[in-house]
């Protein structure tokens, strides 16, 4: 099993930037590829950026493309989600999620989750 901690949420304005962290203990992050998503209230929680175990490829939502950054340590068993040019509408609890899989594609093939940090966007 592997604990994911999120951290590095708040509040910024529009046009600024966040880097959010997940610490993952129990097992090591490299076993895992992963995953950041985000859920904004009424809303079912989607698809923000994923990585594969070694950072050889990385995949993004169209609505963050160009703007957030995935990234990971591995040495430091941590997730980076560098956050550029946010919006009102990227205002969301955002989760770190970890797959067993090589390759993940759906949000079921993520077996372990964070327990989110809330990001604030004001316009």
């Amino acid at each position: 099993q592997v604990q994911l901690v999120e951290s590095g949420g708040g509040l910024v304005q529009a046009g600024g930037s966040l880097t959010l962290s997940c610490a993952a203990s129990g097992r090591t992050l490299s076993s895992f590829a992963m995953g950041w998503f985000r859920q904004a209230p009424g809303k079912e929680r989607e698809f923000v950026a994923r990585i594969t175990r070694d950072s050889g490829s990385t995949y993004y939502s169209d609505s963050v493309k160009g703007r957030f950054t995935i990234s990971r340590d591995n040495a430091k068993n941590t997730l980076y989600l560098q956050m550029n040019s946010l919006k009102p509408e990227d205002t969301a609890v955002y989760y770190c999620a970890a797959s067993s899989r090589v390759l993940p594609s759906i949000i079921s093939d993520y077996g372990y989750w964070g327990q989110g940090t809330q990001v604030t966007v004001s316009s």
